[in-house]
């Protein structure tokens, strides 16, 4: 019944947030986000009934937080403390049930949404559409996305804190504040993503053609390097990692996971596969043959879309758009790149790659929205500079 009421309480607060947020972005279309919260709620009760019969990392952290702690900063910490620090004070002062923080932590996710459809509504300047389906609205709703992001853990933090660093980068002049709030976050979650974060901004920024003041480009430029400097070897400590030996000790570890996941139920040995396969493996499998249970059969249906929007990047100068793309373009590339890098040959389990992957794939999928966009408006352009020249040929009345 607690869960019952705070899914309702949760949706009043939304509500004004989300006006709120249309105050500075007019088209946010509030009644498509309402509808995105209850369908997210969906996939939060898909998700607590699926873990009533199978292991939960949800419920150690639920009963960590209950029990291992002396107080509320004794749970501080990087990874998985972050999280039992997140949950420490709703569990022990106000007395948060399991099912509360399932639903706390899905409307986190949820936020993760809201903000990932804006920096697609604000660098998306045209319409894109599958059988007439409006492809932002389709990609907002694609149901793995929803599944890892609603429920107590990393998955919907870092969702969130993702978000809200893109929704900072995609407005810099007016979004600092949530963009330093969102690495803040991404760093307490996962360090290493921070990282890759880190290199993705600095590569933007360097990269960009974008009309940013230099002081704010030297800003965020000069923060950014600082943190990833000093943090570089507690990242690389917090990874498993040796600074000093970055690539063996790489080699090493991801050999290592990959015997280790191979052995767990849905295990495939990808150790031996090129580099080519172990990403096509990480980006688009399962598809259907190889599917480990319900889930994964799901999740084959949206692979073979992602598989679908790859496909365009055969179709046009792929090349000399991203030469030519936004820092917010070459940041998400650099940090969709180098995550499936690192991730593909770590993991050889395929549930643990599906619940993985969710955390990137909509960098991916900005890209190939953002290429469709160069594709039209090269199209556009053309027909307007026809256009004009049948106009100045015409003759004059």
């Amino acid at each position: 019944m607690g869960a019952l009421f705070l899914i309702l309480g949760l949706f009043g607060i939304t509500l004004p947030l989300l006006q709120a947020v249309k105050a500075h972005f007019t088209a946010l279309p509030a009644g498509l986000m309402r509808k995105l919260y209850w369908y997210h709620i969906l996939f939060a009760a898909i998700y607590y009934i699926y873990v009533q019969s199978s292991a939960s990392d949800s419920v150690a952290y639920y009963e960590r937080s209950q029990t291992e702690y002396e107080s509320w900063a004794a749970a501080y910490g990087t990874g998985t403390p972050f999280i039992d620090f997140l949950a420490w004070p709703f569990i022990n002062y106000l007395g948060f049930s399991y099912e509360m923080m399932m639903v706390l932590f899905a409307w986190l996710g949820y936020w993760g949404f809201v903000f990932f459809y804006i920096v697609f509504r604000e660098n998306i300047r045209f319409k894109h559409s599958l059988q007439g389906i409006d492809l932002v609205s389709l990609i907002i709703f694609l149901p793995n996305m929803h599944y890892w992001t609603a429920s107590l853990g990393k998955g919907s933090v870092i969702f969130l804190a993702l978000g809200m660093a893109m929704y900072g980068l995609s407005r810099l002049k007016s979004r600092k504040i949530a963009l330093l709030i969102g690495l803040l976050i991404i760093y307490h979650v996962r360090p290493h993503v921070f990282f890759l974060m880190g290199l993705g901004i600095l590569a933007g920024l360097i990269t960009a053609r974008a009309r940013v003041p230099w002081y704010q480009k030297l800003l965020v430029f000069a923060g950014v390097g600082v943190a990833v400097f000093f943090l570089y070897d507690d990242v690389m400590a917090f990874a498993n990692l040796d600074s000093e030996n970055l690539l063996e000790s790489f080699d090493q570890l991801a050999a290592q996971r990959s015997v280790e996941l191979a052995k767990a139920g849905s295990g495939i040995d990808i150790s031996g596969y090129p580099l080519p396969l172990k990403l096509f493996t990480f980006w688009f499998r399962p598809l259907f043959v190889d599917a480990p249970g319900p889930i994964g059969f799901i999740v084959s249906f949206e692979n073979l879309f992602y598989l679908w929007m790859a496909a365009g990047v055969f179709n046009g100068n792929f090349t000399g758009f991203m030469r030519k793309s936004p820092a917010l373009v070459k940041t998400s590339a650099v940090v969709f790149l180098a995550t499936s890098f690192a991730l593909s040959g770590a993991l050889s389990n395929l549930g643990i790659i599906i619940r993985q992957k969710s955390m990137v794939m909509y960098f991916f999928l900005f890209i190939l929205l953002a290429f469709m966009d160069y594709k039209k408006g090269i199209v556009v352009n053309k027909k307007k500079k026809a256009m004009e020249r049948r106009l100045s040929q015409a003759p004059a009345l």
